[in-house]
């Protein structure tokens, strides 16, 4: 019968194997860089040399709430087996509160003792555990490391039930010591934590402050050097309160501590928006978030903080967006009523002015023909009126013609009188004499110049005394054309004097301005290739100063000579409203012009047939049913020689001006604007005779 000592091989030979294996992985844990990755061939080793079919290195966690676990940190097992043992158990601290066994082992392992013995010997949890892992026999001991239990070494034979000798228990014991040194010679847990929190700190891209009880900054990232401007070195062991606190907030504070623990408002545990101050003196918003942490028996305050300067400008700029896109909507809405309007009240105006001059022409008696002069003159400024307004909310591109800046300047009067003479302002006008011609946008330009009249309006407001406004038009030594706005009201003051011309930026009550109309006129302005600037007036009051490039001068054309028409004897008028067809037709009776009227259109060809061809057609741009463009390429297409003969009547010239300009260059209509005077249509048919003439000199 084969006994124990006669199954084992010779002792002499045990030991000496025994110690070689414990020298080769002493040594190889020394040289190991990572004595984790090395584990798996150490394990091999020992199982080898002690005939072992499994090793096991096990670790001892303690879990948040859970106590202490077991768990596996390396394993080793006979290739020879084919995968037969099952891996390693993990032992939870709640198996171990309920077995006794598991309890006195826990408590054996922390003191160092040795656990070795045979399965058939053991009871409760482990036998059954191990006996489902086929263990016939086990060693296991104890590794330290930092002066605390680290886990455990334990190996297993799976095949026969044996004595463990001292050489065996030796051996085991001076691998588990390898294993603890090489464990403190390794960077630790707390450690490798230690890496993790430093680099967090350092790439941080919020500022980092740490303080202790007493408010003093024990901890300062690069992140907050950036942001505050304080060297880390410089400020390290500073209070808080002295630092980056504003100074209008330490009153009544002894450190940054109590500051932050705040009396009544605390910032700890808290995400808040408040204000901090820099190296600079400078103030200005984040967002901090403030959090205690005990560490020992130190007790720490963590805050990270975050500029809201950006966010708050990017905020602001949403905000000066939105703004902007409700002005525009509102300008947009206020343009299509305008439009509107004007095409309704131009139609009688037209009526009054052509009925007014036509009482001129005819009147016998001179008071009845200054009567009708001065009807025909209210009328023309309402029409003047309506245009204006019209220019002024239309979105439409600079168009620079040779304009006259004083006849500029008293639209820009005409439409902002009513406020000045509503709150008893006084305008004084002192325009150059003679024509001022410029290379300008008329609109655009009448648009500035309201804009300047309607802010010294509102300058004047709060005046006890006498409130004046000064219009000036001049031509400098330069020869440059240009006009000033000034009024003797409280002025601009000097502080914000650099800003008045940037958008949105006002010192007007909410709901009086909004801080676009400088801006606006800035532009326009510049878009003329000219300069607008203030002046301060003395003793007090602002003066707003346009200057445009000069242009050669020459005459403005008066309107009022011989009309070329001696090829235009009968016309054809296409309009809807019958009092303003029946009054042009009357104009252009006193200029030799039959007039055959259309209310309705319907086609071409029964407009001209059976009657005289006219050599012009007057046509109204918007009919119910049909437009004048409409009209117009319908009559191109019967006969297009009237291409060149063929006038759009309109009461909203801005807004038929993109339409006007779809149509081919050389083919595109004259246009005659609602209300209408005698001067007016005779241009018009000025216009249409040479064209007619040029056209006739080209096919001779």
């Amino acid at each position: 019968m084969m006994t124990a000592e006669t199954a084992r091989p010779d002792m002499q030979g045990l030991r000496q194997g025994a110690a070689m294996a414990a020298v080769r992985v002493v040594r190889r844990l020394r040289e190991a860089g990572d004595w984790q990755r090395e584990m798996d061939g150490i394990l091999g080793t020992l199982c080898s040399t002690l005939e072992c079919q499994r090793g096991i290195l096990f670790r001892l966690r303690e879990l948040p709430g859970q106590g202490f676990a077991q768990s596996v940190a390396a394993y080793w097992t006979d290739p020879l087996s084919n995968g037969k043992l099952a891996s390693p158990t993990v032992i939870m601290q709640s198996i171990i509160n309920s077995d006794p066994l598991l309890e006195r082992l826990a408590e054996d392992e922390r003191q160092g003792k040795i656990f070795a013995g045979h399965t058939r010997d053991l009871e409760g949890f482990l036998r059954a555990d191990f006996e489902k892992q086929s263990i016939k026999s086990f060693l296991s001991v104890s590794v330290f490391a930092h002066g605390h239990l680290w886990g455990t070494l334990a190996v297993n034979d799976c095949v026969n039930e044996r004595q463990w000798t001292d050489e065996e228990e030796a051996t085991l014991h001076i691998i588990a010591l390898a294993i603890g040194d090489a464990i403190e010679r390794s960077p630790s847990d707390a450690h490798a934590s230690e890496v993790i929190r430093r680099t967090m700190l350092q790439a941080s891209l919020d500022a980092i402050i740490v303080i202790d009880e007493t408010g003093s900054i024990i901890e300062f990232n690069p992140a907050a050097e950036k942001m505050f401007g304080f060297m880390r070195s410089d400020i390290l062991g500073k209070d808080l309160l002295d630092t980056v606190v504003p100074v209008y907030y330490r009153k009544g504070y002894s450190s940054g501590a109590e500051y932050m623990s705040g009396r009544g408002a605390p910032m700890i545990g808290q995400r808040l928006e408040t204000v901090t101050q820099n190296a600079a003196g400078e103030i200005f918003p984040i967002e901090l978030t403030a959090t205690e942490m005990r560490v020992a028996d130190r007790r720490l305050i963590f805050g990270s903080i975050r500029d809201l300067r950006d966010k708050l400008r990017a905020e602001e700029e949403i905000d000066r967006q939105r703004e902007k896109l409700h002005q525009n909507e509102k300008m947009a809405a206020m343009g299509s009523l305008l439009a509107g309007v004007s095409h309704e009240l131009n139609n009688p105006l037209a009526v009054v002015v052509a009925q007014s001059t036509l009482l001129h022409e005819f009147a016998t008696d001179p008071q009845t023909k200054v009567r009708a002069e001065k009807v025909r003159a209210a009328a023309e400024r309402c029409g003047r009126i309506v245009k204006s307004f019209l220019s002024m909310v239309r979105l439409h591109p600079t168009t620079q013609a040779e304009t006259d800046l004083n006849q500029v300047i008293r639209a820009a009067l005409e439409l902002t009188a009513y406020g000045a003479r509503s709150t008893g302002i006084i305008i004084d006008t002192d325009f150059s004499a003679g024509p001022l011609l410029a290379m300008a946008d008329a609109d655009h330009v009448t648009q500035v110049a309201a804009n300047f009249l309607i802010n010294s309006q509102h300058a004047l407001a709060g005046v006890a005394s006498d409130r004046v406004i000064k219009v000036t038009t001049f031509r400098n030594e330069r020869g440059n054309p240009g006009f000033s706005v000034e009024d003797n009201g409280p002025g601009v003051p000097e502080a914000i004097r650099a800003r008045i011309f940037e958008s949105y930026f006002t010192t007007k009550p909410v709901g009086v301005g909004t801080g676009i109309g400088l801006s606006i006129s800035k532009s326009i302005i510049e878009r003329h290739n000219g300069n607008v600037w203030f002046e301060e007036v003395q003793p007090h009051g602002a003066r707003f100063v346009v200057e445009l490039p000069a242009i050669a001068g020459s005459a403005v054309a008066t309107g009022d000579g011989p009309v070329r028409s001696n090829s235009l004897r009968h016309a054809l008028i296409v309009d809807d409203e019958p009092d303003v067809a029946a009054s042009l037709s009357d104009i252009l009776e006193l200029m030799g012009i039959k007039s055959r009227i259309v209310p309705a259109w319907t086609s071409a060809a029964e407009a001209l047939s059976g009657y005289t061809p006219p050599d012009i057609v007057f046509s109204d741009l918007r009919m119910p049913g049909v437009s004048g463009i409409a009209i117009y390429r319908a009559l191109l297409a019967e006969r297009p020689e009237l291409a060149r003969r063929f006038v759009l009547v309109t009461g909203d010239l801005i807004g038929a001006k993109a339409e006007i300009d779809q149509l081919p260059a050389p083919n595109r209509p004259q246009v005659l604007e609602k209300p209408f005077s005698t001067l007016d249509v005779r241009g018009v048919l000025s216009a249409v005779a040479e064209q007619a003439t040029a056209d006739n000199g080209a096919h001779i």
